[in-house]
């Protein structure tokens, strides 16, 4: 069924569609701002695997056909990994739609954005996150949403909602606020020297700002939507959770007061063998239900420690930090280099200097950009 809704937010008319475009996907929805239009499908697998987690991916497109650029590769194709805009673009999608998904749903999950138009002066990926959370909420996938996001600036002294990215030039903020119709979830971005009460009530301000968009979702999963899956919660195995955690009681003290991290690794290990040998098999089908009770039964153990007693695994109080020292000059051929160490975490920092021919070349859908500042992040 073809539904077409337009709402106005910000001074700018943002149009969603379904029916027209990827009919078999579970979701589908084309939203439209300006010259900029994407579209998003959401697919779901029909059968459950307890995996233990929620296999939710999140994959954000931009095509350089969507800005009438050929791309600059050997082959001219859209070829190799996803662009440094478009990973973080994914995080920023992903951040308020994943809590939402009920507790014990383990399908496998897609939610695919690609860019079809890009208009230079409205950025894709806010519209990104209505588009995902609408196409979720008229599919059979379960989820509670919807949520909207809302882009909001700060120009002159007034707040402005979804600014262009000329009048983001001229702004001293650029946070991307996403939220339900009750609450914020999610607030992403930067800002320049301003008080946390200007920041808080331009938190508020996107808030109040993207409320339509819940409106206008609500409206099409009421006139277009499905009825979602059901969600079938595997009950919890009492008598498989009782002989666990009376088998483990024990090393499981023993455990969370080791405070040495390698050490209390080798020792909760020393345990899951135990538990597992011990265990009565006729109580269970497979291992991970066991090493799933056992994993709960250590978080509960942990908390009630550092809620008793106000310390963390290692010994320390709330307010102490483990021990920093850094360190300079440890490569003597790279141009700068540093060691900082807190605790067993290090960071090996190494710069480099480079002329303008070393400059980053980085092709988009605004166009052409060259970086003289790179960080490169790897663990």
């Amino acid at each position: 069924m073809y539904k077409k809704i337009e709402v106005e937010i910000g001074g700018k008319a943002i149009t969603f569609e379904t029916g027209k475009l990827a009919k078999q996907a579970n979701g589908a929805v084309v939203v439209s701002c300006g010259d900029t239009m994407i579209l998003v499908t959401a697919v779901a697998e029909k059968t459950t695997k307890n995996m233990g987690f929620l296999p939710l991916t999140i994959e954000y497109q931009e095509r350089m056909y969507a800005a009438g650029r050929i791309p600059g590769s050997y082959f001219r194709r859209e070829i190799g990994r996803p662009s440094e805009k478009e990973v973080l673009t994914c995080r920023l999608i992903d951040r308020p739609l994943r809590p939402l998904f009920p507790k014990g749903y383990m399908s496998e999950t897609q939610v695919i954005i690609t860019v079809f138009s890009a208009d230079p002066e409205i950025d894709p990926d806010v519209l990104a996150i209505n588009g995902a959370s609408a196409a979720l909420s008229i599919s059979n996938i379960p989820w509670g949403g919807p949520i909207a996001a809302a882009r909001v600036g700060y120009v002159d002294g007034e707040y402005v909602l979804n600014p262009t990215r000329s009048q983001l030039e001229k702004s001293a903020m650029d946070l991307v606020v996403a939220g339900t119709g009750a609450a914020v979830v999610m607030v992403e971005g930067q800002v320049g020297e301003l008080s946390e009460e200007v920041v808080l009530e331009g938190i508020f301000f996107a808030h109040q700002g993207l409320l339509p968009l819940i409106d206008l979702q609500n409206r099409m999963r009421e006139e277009v939507g499905t009825a979602k899956r059901e969600v079938v919660q595997t009950p919890v195995n009492e008598p498989l959770k009782a002989r666990v955690e009376e088998l483990a009681a024990a090393g499981m003290e023993e455990v969370v007061t080791t405070a040495d991290k390698l050490a209390r690794g080798d020792r909760y290990d020393e345990l899951k063998a135990t538990v597992l040998e011990q265990v009565d098999q006729e109580l269970y089908e497979n291992e991970s239900e066991v090493l799933a009770l056992l994993g709960d039964f250590k978080k509960r153990i942990m908390r009630d420690r550092i809620v008793s007693k106000g310390e963390r695994l290692d010994g320390r109080s709330f307010e102490e930090v483990r021990p920093i020292a850094c360190e300079v000059g440890i490569l003597r051929r790279a141009h700068g280099s540093a060691l900082f160490t807190r605790g067993e975490t290090q960071a090996m920092v190494i710069s480099t200097l480079g002329s303008e021919r070393d400059e980053q070349h980085l092709e988009g859908l605004k166009g052409d950009e060259y970086r003289r500042f790179m960080l490169h992040y790897n663990f």
